[in-house]
Order: structure tokens, then C-alpha cells, then sequence
């Protein structure tokens, strides 16, 4: 029987992944799977390998590791379903490292079942944005939401698990997850930490049935809280305890009926707990999630103290924007109290403070301290009211500090501040889920005179450039076959005298006439401002830039300008030079001026955030113009090659499949190698000497737009 020439033999595949598993260096032993692949049928066994070279372009291990578990996996799971498994694995490479991977390829029945739940559950990445306002529009302190490994709250952050699928309907799993949201909220509103739970339950002889039964009473009083506070969403609640079957026995309603006192506090939760301490622990319900006293004490401890220190400043700012003299020995030092006058809500109090016995208005921030420390204790500790003396406290750690880029390289670089932006992998044919960290900066202006210096050396070419654009502004268009006009339309009419004589009848658009048309146009310059603008290059951009803007401005057409720079995907940092909304003054002439050479051309995370601003422009036309020297170029790592390539690639069909028009004007010799790649045959034009830049970047731009 012959052997199927598709079909690769043992030796074939064992050089193959001898090569693509750099076996010489990782000692990985190939002969087994080799083996195994080799038995597979030619379209399993193709599909299997060009998958684990794809992977091997992100870590060699991942990609062994898969195809392990792979094999077995082709009689389970459709091909669908592989392909989001790997892409699965590569995000958790990308988020958490090489171990997260390999645990999400070994546990692939865990990724299976929860890939099928994914049908009818709902996914955090797609409800996290309404549940996070839902949040937002609750009382008490300001909460985040993120992805954890189940339900539970550090008391300043809620957690809920990647998937929520309980319940058979995509609707109900989403009120499920709204469910879990509340009454984490409900812990950090109502008090439940303000007892010492971790030190509570090491009394007793099985801290974690304490635990169990305290958060099992803790819920049922929560549940009271959530009924009168939100009835629509407890009859919710109610509903999916019955769907899922879920009840207490008959003793735990009697405890829910003794915790549903308005009055109802924490500390009755715990006088009960003794009390019951040899009941048997019932399951309890979905949407309550888990205790981590751990957590809450180490959030918590961290949490009092710095608000104490906020506070105590905060008050001593209020006593020198008072004007209150120092305190002499024979005189009482200023005092603040607190006057609490019950509020609508249950257990938060409206605050009124007050200094010297007068009541003041505190700033928000001191508002908002308040209520947190109220949250914490159930009331404000006097010595929380004592404003801080002079050197008491160190200004730098309570100061408010801007993020600064710079600090990546001491590892306090973090989400703050930052936008994140997905990249293009060609290897693993997928995205790089929220891979770039980039910052928006503004471009530091310097008044040095050099929109003067500019307009003296190109005076002439200024002149033509005025003109030729006032052209462009007053251009009329020569409309034919009109209904009605200035002129007759010579061959419309010839044509309408020869319908006639054919017995056809003759149409009544015979006119010309002239029609301004209206521009409608916002353009978006994007300026590459990597380190090998140096020099000439740098001048001749800033130079383009000012030739530019003086004739648009003649024009009246809509444009911003923005410059990019990168250094590895951790420091990707977007210039602002012009918005669309800002006017062409002193001020941005001074940001063109101070445009300087950063460090490399990472592209792509550039293009999909000009994209985004240019698409909350309304204009007919939209231009993306980059301004570059070079291609995309990044430091140590393989953003140089083709993958820098294949990403800015697909950050410009993006912006193209948006409606955007993008156009590169590059002095790179090069260019001709990879430009018609990158944008098409016609999208773009090499300069061949830096000193022409500034001569023809505004004749490129009439033809572009006329």
C-alpha cells in the first residue's frame, strides 16, 4: 500500500520539531511525540503542527507542552475550540508568564468545560464595564472590579471569576454575576469587616467551619441589607436560589429572621456564630462567593493607617486656610468633631463637621475620607480629628504624584494613567491581548523663535503655498448634465437632438454649472519622533510641520498632530503637538519647535490610538499621514523583524476597515522593500533627500485631498 505523499513520516516530523523546538539547545525529547503525530491522519497531523509552530514563536515549552496534550484532545474538542485553548495559553503567557501557560495547557479538560459553559455563561470581559458602573452608583467607598481566581472582596476591590455560567440562561448568569457583585459591595457598606475575622476564628477548634458559618450568617444579614436598600435586584436573588435549587434547613431561616433587623450589625452575626458553632456547615448559596480574611486584614491594616496620616494633613490644611493662630500654652488647640445626623440610608450617617464648635464644609476628598473611615469602624476614632503638626508626616507620602514613564525601568510602572493596546503576533496568528502600555504626553513647548526662523529661509515657497492653497479653498467644480444652469451642456444636448430623432424621449439635463465644493476633511499627522531623527531629519520634520499648518490654516481643514515614539512594549509614549480642537497658536508652534528624537518606531499601538481619536471626528474624509524616516523598530526584542512589520500591517487595515485613508511620506531609501506591504502600491512616497522634506510635504498633501 503506498504511502500518502501529504503525510509525514516519524523522521520528517522529528526534524521538524528538532528545528522548530530548538531541540540542540532545550534537550526537549521530540522521538515519542514525534511518533504519536506521525499516526495521526494527514489533515490532524498538519493542523497539530503548524499549530505548535505557531506557538513556538512565543515559548518553545508552551508548544512542546501542547503538543503533548494536543493528541488526545482531536476526539474531544473541534478545532474551534483548540484554537481558543491556545490563544487562552498564549494570553496567560502574556499576563502572568511561562508557568500560567503551561498550567492552562495541561488543565485543558478545566478549559473545555468552561469553553462549552462559555455558550450560555458570560465572560468578565464583556460585563465588566457595566457591573463596574452599577458599582460606581452605589454608596460607600470607591470600588474596582478585576478578574479573579472566585468571589471574594479585599474590602477596597470586588473579584469574579473569567466565566459566570451557573445558570442555564445567558440572562440569569449575567443577574448572577450582578448578585455576586452586591454583596461583595454589601461587606464593604454594612460593615462585616469590622470585626477582626482572622483573629476571631483562630478560637476556634476548626477556624474554617467558623469561617463558614460566620459567612453564612454574614450573607443572610447582608440579604436583609440588599432588600431594602435594592428589592429588585433581592427578588432576583430569590429567583435564582430557587433555579439553582439552593435552601437553608429550618434553623438557618430562623437565624436569617433574627439577622433582618434594620439594627442588625456585624457583631450579631458573631454572638450567633458561638452559638451555633456545632451546627454542620450547609453549602450555603453561588452568588456569596468566599471570605479570605488574609486578604482583608492586609488590605485593611494598610488601608487605616494611611488614611489616619491622609486624614489628620487634610485637617491641618483646612486649619491654615482658616487662618487659626497657633495655640498658646495657656489656650485649648483648635477642635474639630463630628456631628452625626441619621442619614436615609441604614448604618451611614450623614457627617457634619465642625471646627471650634462652627460647622464647615469639608472638600470632597475629606468627605470621601470620612465615609471610608466611617466604613472601617462604624464611626470616626477621636484621634483620627487631631490635624497633624508641623513635620508630623512626610509630604511625600500623602501627595497626589502624575505617573511618571521614566519609572519602568523601576518596575512602578502600572496601569495608572496608561492605555493598553493589543499588538498584532504573526507567528501565533493572534493578538497580544492589551500588550502595549502606552502613555500620553503633551510635547514640552520651547519659545526659541523657530516659527519665524522657518517662514524667513522658505519665504518664497510660504508665498506659493498660501496661494496654491486659497486655490484649493475657492475651487470650483464644473458640474455637467444639469436640469438647470449658466452654460448649455454642448454634449449632453447632441446627445438628447439624437434620442429625438430616434423617436426616444429627450432628457432635460442639458445644463452645466459651476459648485464649490465643500471640504470635508479631517487629517491626522502622525510623527515619528524615534531616536534616528537626530539631526537633519528632526529639523526637516519640525520644518514640514510649520509649512504645513501655515497653509492649512489658509485652507480651514480639520487636522491634529501627534508624534510617536517606543521603547519595548512597556514604554510605548504617544506627543501631543496639536488636537483637532486647539487653534494654531503660539503655543503649538512652540510644541513643534520642541520636538525632539525619543528612542524607537514601535508603530502599531500608534496607529490603533490615532485611529481611535481620528474616529470621534466627523468628516467625510479622514487622512492618517505618517511622517517617518524608517520601518518599524523597536529595542531588544523581535519587534525589528517581520513581526514589527506584520503588526503595524494590521494596526493599518484596522484603521482602513474604520474608514480611515492612511498615507506614509518616508525619506527611508529602503522603503520600496516593505512600504507597498504596509500600505499599498500608491499609499505612499519616498523622499530621496532629508533637505526636500520640507518642500514636499505640502504639495503631497494638496494632491492627497484634492
Amino acid at each position: 500500500m503506498a504511502k500518502n505523499p501529504g503525510k509525514r513520516s516519524v523522521g520528517d516530523i522529528e526534524a521538524f520539531l528538532d528545528q522548530v523546538l530548538e531541540v540542540e539547545f532545550t534537550f526537549l525529547h521530540v522521538q515519542d511525540l514525534a511518533a504519536t503525530l506521525a499516526a495521526l491522519p494527514e489533515d490532524d497531523q498538519s493542523f497539530l503542527l503548524s499549530r505548535i509552530q505557531r506557538i513556538a514563536t512565543t515559548h518553545v515549552q508552551i508548544a512542546y507542552q501542547f503538543g503533548i496534550h494536543a493528541t488526545r484532545m482531536l476526539e474531544h474538542m473541534d478545532r474551534r475550540l483548540i484554537e481558543a485553548w491556545v490563544t487562552h495559553a498564549m494570553d496567560a503567557h502574556d499576563r502572568t508568564g511561562l508557568t500560567s501557560a503551561i498550567r492552562v495547557i495541561k488543565d485543558v479538560d478545566s478549559f473545555a468545560r468552561t469553553s462549552h459553559e462559555r455558550a450560555v455563561g458570560v465572560v468578565f470581559e464583556d460585563i465588566q464595564g457595566i457591573l463596574l458602573n452599577f458599582v460606581h452608583g452605589l454608596s460607600g467607598r470607591p470600588l474596582k472590579l478585576q478578574q479573579g481566581d472566585g468571589v471574594f472582596t479585599d474590602s477596597e476591590t470586588l473579584y469574579l471569576p473569567a466565566v459566570i455560567a451557573q445558570m442555564p440562561q445567558a440572562e440569569d448568569n449575567f443577574k448572577l454575576a450582578k448578585a455576586m457583585v452586591a454583596l461583595l459591595w454589601a461587606q464593604t457598606r454594612y460593615g462585616s469587616f469590622r470585626i477582626d475575622i482572622q483573629q476571631g476564628i483562630a478560637k476556634y477548634d476548626d477556624p474554617d467551619h467558623a469561617l463558614k458559618l460566620f459567612h453564612l450568617l454574614e450573607t443572610l444579614r447582608l440579604e436583609a441589607c440588599l432588600k431594602r436598600e435594592l428589592p429588585g435586584l433581592h427578588r432576583d436573588m430569590q429567583r435564582l436560589k430557587s433555579v439553582l435549587g439552593e435552601s437553608l434547613p429550618p434553623e438557618w431561616e430562623r437565624l436569617a429572621l433574627e439577622l433582618s433587623s434594620p439594627s442588625s450589625r456585624v457583631e450579631d452575626s458573631w454572638r450567633l456564630l458561638s452559638r451555633i458553632i456545632h451546627y454542620p456547615a450547609p453549602a450555603g448559596y453561588t452568588y456569596q462567593g468566599v471570605l479570605k480574611p488574609s486578604l482583608i486584614h492586609e488590605c485593611m491594616g494598610a488601608r487605616v493607617a494611611r488614611e489616619k496620616m491622609l486624614l489628620r494633613v487634610k485637617l491641618a490644611q483646612i486649619l491654615e486656610d482658616a487662618k487659626k493662630p497657633p495655640a498658646r500654652n495657656d489656650q485649648p488647640a483648635p477642635k474639630f468633631e463630628l456631628n452625626q445626623k441619621e442619614a436615609g440610608n441604614a448604618d451611614l450617617s450623614a457627617l457634619e463637621l465642625t471646627l471650634d464648635g462652627m460647622p464647615i464644609t469639608p472638600p470632597d476628598d475629606v468627605a470621601q475620607l470620612l465615609t471610608s473611615i466611617q466604613l472601617d469602624w462604624g464611626d470616626i476614632p477621636p484621634d483620627f480629628l487631631v490635624a497633624a503638626g508641623p513635620g508630623e508626616y512626610d509630604p511625600s507620602l500623602f501627595e497626589e504624584k502624575s505617573a511618571n514613564p521614566d519609572d519602568v525601568w523601576q518596575g512602578t510602572y502600572h496601569e495608572e494613567g496608561a492605555s493598553f493596546y493589543p499588538e498584532w503576533d504573526y507567528g501565533r496568528q493572534h493578538y497580544r491581548k492589551n500588550w502595549c502600555v502606552m502613555r500620553e504626553q503633551t510635547v514640552k513647548p520651547v519659545y526659541d523663535g523657530f516659527r519665524a526662523t522657518t517662514l524667513s529661509k522658505y519665504s518664497g515657497l510660504v508665498k506659493h503655498l498660501r496661494k496654491t492653497f486659497e486655490a484649493m479653498r475657492d475651487e470650483n467644480r464644473l458640474l455637467k448634465r444639469q436640469t438647470q444652469g449658466d452654460n448649455v451642456d454642448i454634449d449632453a444636448l447632441v446627445e438628447a437632438l439624437a434620442d429625438a430623432r430616434d423617436g426616444s424621449e429627450m432628457s432635460d439635463r442639458l445644463f452645466m454649472r459651476m459648485h464649490r465644493a465643500e471640504r470635508n476633511i479631517a487629517v491626522m499627522f502622525m510623527v515619528d519622533m524615534s531616536g534616528s531623527t537626530r539631526g537633519w531629519i528632526n529639523d526637516a520634520e519640525r520644518e514640514s510641520l510649520i509649512l504645513l499648518c501655515e497653509a492649512l490654516e489658509t485652507l480651514e481643514d480639520r487636522y491634529a498632530i501627534y508624534g510617536f515614539s517606543g521603547m519595548t512594549r512597556k514604554r510605548c509614549e504617544l506627543f501631543r503637538i496639536k488636537q483637532f480642537d486647539e487653534a494654531y497658536d503660539e503655543t503649538v508652534q512652540a510644541r513643534i519647535s520642541g520636538i525632539r528624537p525619543q528612542d524607537y518606531t514601535r508603530m502599531g499601538f500608534a496607529i490603533r490610538h490615532l485611529t481611535g481619536v481620528l474616529n470621534q471626528v466627523e468628516a467625510r474624509t479622514k487622512l492618517l499621514i505618517t511622517l517617518s524616516d524608517g520601518k518599524p523598530d523597536d529595542y531588544h526584542d523581535n519587534y525589528r523583524t517581520q513581526y514589527g512589520i506584520e503588526d503595524t500591517r494590521k494596526a493599518l487595515q484596522e484603521a482602513q476597515r474604520s474608514g480611515i485613508h492612511p498615507f506614509c511620506i518616508t525619506i527611508d531609501e529602503t522603503a520600496r522593500d516593505y512600504l507597498p506591504h504596509l500600505y499599498g502600491a500608491v499609499n505612499y512616497t519616498v523622499i530621496d533627500e532629508v533637505s526636500k522634506l520640507p518642500l514636499k510635504v505640502a504639495d503631497i498633501y494638496r494632491r492627497l485631498t484634492t
